[in-house]
């Protein structure tokens, strides 16, 4: 007899709505044996049945419900949801670059599959998944015929579920090098060492919107990582300064502007908070300032350092955007909810001494689709703000 999950009084609602995870702390009691890694049927207080997932007893994420009704797992579910996550961005248009596969919004829970023109970048987050790589692996084969297919399951939340980092090849042949298009720009992407899986795909529509902010004018890229931001502003602006403390990623910048011909990014390897207030001591002004920091949080207990960082940059941001310029500024952190990061940008306009008026609230690119009911899923916050 497989596992039988029982979940205390009242904790069915947030399952029942549409989340995934069933925490350890939410279980009254596991009845019947498996092996870890093995499909669990979860089951409310009264021993109604909400679905079924992958047990791990190492994870305070117990299951990952992904099964809800009589669908059977195995290799065709794995082709079926991977084809129906396929053909949902492709009906977005897009084709060269996308995440094909994110996770829970695609009821993959803890699947990651990225696409760099024909190759595919794989993150399996869990123990479930890890197990079922082959599985993955054939039904990818199947539905891309890729050129190869590379794994970067090197994040620290596998330490979450007790399995050590791994990356490498999984089938097929993988260059140092990948050209991509996005939004008409070619980008070189590092997919084997590159971060998360080599290129920020959840800021491609964020890209494309600033090049009408950028339009003649001077720009600051912040954080500028392989250029995404600094590029599409170029296509626009007079001049574009792309800030990184990365001297490995101002190389890439450099080579991707060569890949498209432009001439008019410069850029400083620099500490960006130390950077912004030099400017400011210069009397430095700018028309454009994009702020797309790292993470600055990554648990709950770290928002309120986290916070901090934002505002500060923030606050130096602002002070250098000219009068009647432009702040696009984002937070990629979960925790830094959308309310949190609003009323940080508030307290950072007050602090600033300037008047600041919201233009556009967006979020992640739609191949990141959010699934409601289940908030782990809405992640990025991009603010273009109008400094008066």
């Amino acid at each position: 007899m497989g596992y039988e999950i029982y979940l205390k009084r009242n904790e069915e609602k947030r399952p029942l709505a549409g989340h995934s995870w069933i925490y350890a702390n939410e279980v009254a009691r596991i009845e019947g044996k498996d092996k870890n890694g093995s499909l669990a049927a979860v089951r409310s207080f009264d021993g109604k049945f909400i679905g079924k997932g992958y047990i791990n007893h190492a994870s305070k994420i117990l299951v990952r419900v992904f099964l809800r009704g009589g669908e059977e797992d195995g290799p065709e579910l794995w082709k079926k949801r991977i084809a129906e996550a396929w053909e949902t961005r492709r009906r977005l248009g897009y084709e060269n670059c996308c995440r094909v596969v994110f996770g829970e919004a695609d009821d993959l829970p803890a699947l990651i599959v990225d696409k760099y023109a024909d190759v595919l970048v794989v993150q399996c987050l869990s123990l479930g998944v890890h197990q079922r790589k082959e599985i993955i692996v054939g039904a990818l084969r199947e539905i891309f015929s890729p050129r190869g297919i590379y794994e970067r399951s090197d994040s620290a939340v596998r330490a979450k579920e007790g399995l050590p980092p791994e990356k490498g090849v999984l089938w097929g042949e993988v260059p140092d090098e990948v050209i991509i298009e996005e939004n008409g720009i070619r980008m070189s992407v590092d997919v084997k060492n590159g971060q998360k899986t080599g290129y920020f795909l959840d800021q491609k529509e964020n890209r494309f919107a600033i090049r009408r902010y950028a339009a003649g004018g001077k720009v600051l890229d912040c954080f500028c990582n392989s250029g995404g931001f600094a590029l599409n502003a170029a296509l626009t602006a007079e001049r574009v300064i792309a800030a990184d403390i990365s001297p490995l990623a101002l190389k890439n910048v450099e080579r991707n502007a060569a890949l498209n011909g432009i001439s008019n990014v410069e850029t400083v390897c620099d500490d960006v908070f130390r950077l912004l207030r030099e400017y400011r001591a210069k009397g430095e002004k700018f028309s454009l300032v994009v702020l797309d920091p790292p993470a600055f949080c990554k648990s709950a207990a770290e928002v309120k350092d986290a916070y901090r960082g934002y505002k500060d940059i923030n606050i130096q941001a602002m002070k250098l955007t000219e009068r009647g310029g432009f702040l696009a500024t984002c937070s990629c952190s979960q925790h830094m909810t959308p309310p949190l990061f609003d009323k940080m940008l508030a307290e950072a306009a007050k602090e600033s001494g300037r008047r600041v008026r919201c233009l556009e609230s967006r979020g992640q690119a739609p191949d990141h689709p959010v699934l409601l009911n289940e908030d782990e899923t809405r992640y990025l916050k991009f603010s273009v703000l109008q400094v008066l």
